[in-house]
């Protein structure tokens, strides 16, 4: 592979920055669309929105979001066996900016069918975010010479480019659409797409050279010694059953977590007080609060993880902590309805929601990278491709599930009783699911079989698995060792 040779910046090769923008205004892009989707969808149409109920808008919303995270296998597969990385970026690019500017289309234009160019707008965004995503990613290992001591630091600027894209977004795509039309709001999430596409257009020539260029069924096959296929052993048996214990608790976590974009989203416009003195915050810049607090303390987490040493909790305790954090994050959601009483109109504060969404981010810390991390630990080189594909299934079928949860909410007087009672039975699930994974996490050690030992000696290792929440979020099917 013909790596460029166009200088450095900051030590590293440019090619790197122009991955960081691109994947910057991606985020910006998908995360500013995600930040208005639901609110969109229950507004009333005489204001510019679609009419639709709680429950159908949940639903829809997690549709949409299961096949975010499905699309990216099937995406994969295309780039490795006949698009090629760089080509599936720009083809996926070019098809989100279109499924936005479709959402951004005014309903006078298309009268009578908004609900038709809605979701063909939903379509064009699911299918390019499978070809954008899978790719993005392992393009930045791929600036790197195997065992280049650059690349931990490489992650870590490009997951601030990730972060600030997510945290970004919804302030201004969010006030866009809150303060003016809705659909200015997808047009401005569409502006940020084409902007990622332009610079891969332009630049990427020149600061990627070949990279991603030839699809990697090719390469792997130049290197390929044997096509032999050899039984599972017992230790490797032992290994996938761990994967799949784990894969159910992540459903569990994600259910809950991802009410962030559908139930607490509405929470947050029908039943929050917003007001700073005579600013209203939007509610959609309640959709940074999780990015800003990735980028404060996955450092954080990470220092105190290499600071225990040996003392530091195996991956199954560290998913039970992150179960028991989402549940501590309800707790505060349930304290936002006791504050309510069972009135609607009674507005409750914005610290419920940030301290929720405090303690989710402490849990996703502790469960998204740990995740990721483990299953290429645990899966059989033969079989790693397709076993990331089933702990991405997890993960989409937690959006469904979350979808289903949250649809539960109701109308009128009747959601506020409802919010109780979601809440409270997240809370108590997470809580039950934290206790029963902690009594078997020895267990699931044993059937590691070694895989758990070996600890990072640096903080900057460990911030690599840390950085790996983005790889989760964002339904990247592709790792590097």
């Amino acid at each position: 592979m013909n790596k460029p040779n166009v200088g450095t910046f900051l030590g590293h090769p440019k090619g790197l920055f122009l991955l960081f923008g691109t994947e910057m205004w991606e985020r910006f892009s998908y995360y500013g669309m995600r930040a208005i989707l639901v609110l969109y969808l229950v507004d009333l149409v005489e204001r510019g929105g679609l009419g639709f109920t709680r429950g159908d808008a949940l639903s829809l919303y997690g549709t949409f979001t299961m096949l975010v995270y499905l699309t990216p296998l099937i995406g994969g597969w295309l780039a490795d066996n006949i698009l090629g990385q760089r080509r599936s970026i720009i083809i996926g690019g070019i098809l989100m900016a279109l499924g936005q500017f479709a959402l951004g289309t005014p309903h006078a234009y298309v009268q009578g069918m908004e609900l038709e160019m809605f979701y063909f707008g939903l379509a064009l965004l699911v299918c390019g975010n499978g070809l954008f995503k899978p790719n993005i990613s392992t393009m930045v290992g791929d600036l790197y010479n195997e065992g280049d001591h650059r690349r931990d630091g490489a992650f870590t600027i490009f997951y601030m480019g990730i972060n600030l894209g997510a945290a970004i977004a919804p302030l201004i795509v969010g006030t866009i659409a809150e303060k003016g039309e809705w659909q200015y709001g997808f047009v401005a999430a569409g502006v940020g797409m084409i902007i990622s596409v332009i610079m891969q257009l332009t630049f990427g020539k020149k600061y990627l050279g070949d990279i991603g260029v030839e699809p990697a069924a090719k390469l792997a096959l130049k290197n390929s010694t044997s096509d032999k296929k050899e039984p599972l052993t017992a230790v490797e048996r032992d290994r996938i059953k761990v994967i799949f214990i784990m894969g159910v608790f992540t459903i569990i976590f994600w259910a809950g977590f991802e009410q962030a974009g559908g139930l607490m989203n509405l929470f947050a416009n029908e039943y929050t007080d917003r007001m700073i003195g005579a600013f209203e915050v939007p509610a959609s810049w309640f959709q940074s609060v999780n990015a800003i607090f990735i980028v404060i303390f996955a450092p954080i987490i990470a220092s105190i993880w290499v600071k225990m040493g040996d003392n530091e909790p195996t991956s199954p305790v560290k998913f039970a902590l992150a179960l028991i954090l989402l549940a501590i994050g309800f707790f505060f959601m349930i304290g936002a309805t006791l504050q309510q009483g069972g009135d609607v109109s009674v507005k409750t504060s914005m610290i419920w929601l940030i301290l929720a969404y405090l303690f989710h981010t402490l849990g996703e810390l502790c469960l998204s990278p740990i995740g990721l991390s483990m299953v290429t630990k645990l899966a059989p080189l033969r079989l790693a491709s397709l076993l990331m594909g089933i702990w991405f299934f997890f993960t989409a079928l937690a959006n469904k599930v979350a979808a289903f949860v949250g649809s539960f909410i109701g109308e009128g007087n009747e959601a506020a009783n409802n919010a109780l009672a979601i809440f409270s039975g997240i809370a108590i699930t997470a809580i039950v699911s934290g206790i029963i994974m902690y009594m078997i996490s020895g267990k699931l050690v044993d059937w590691m079989h070694g895989a758990e030992g070996a600890h990072t000696d640096s903080v900057e290792e460990k911030l690599e698995e840390e950085l790996e929440v983005t790889a989760t979020h964002e339904g990247v099917s592709k790792q590097h060792s």
